[in-house]
């Protein structure tokens, strides 16, 4: 699992996702249809190895930590 294999959009919409907005939320607040946030996450959850957006938290508190 590594940062690095997310796009910077990707890396922003997963960070909004796991503090719990819904896709639609996250889409009006960067001005991106919610199908295009959808498309975002189903291609980052499979490169941080999560299929949840609790594991998606998880995922990203790991790749914070030093």
């Amino acid at each position: 699992m590594s940062d690095a294999a997310l796009t910077p959009q990707q890396r922003e919409i997963a960070g909004l996702a796991a503090a719990g907005p819904t896709n639609k939320q996250i889409a009006e607040k960067l001005s991106l249809s919610p199908r295009t946030v959808s498309t975002h996450l189903y291609q980052a959850f499979p490169k941080l190895g999560v299929t949840s957006r609790a594991g998606l938290r998880d995922a990203l508190e790991h790749l914070q930590r030093p």
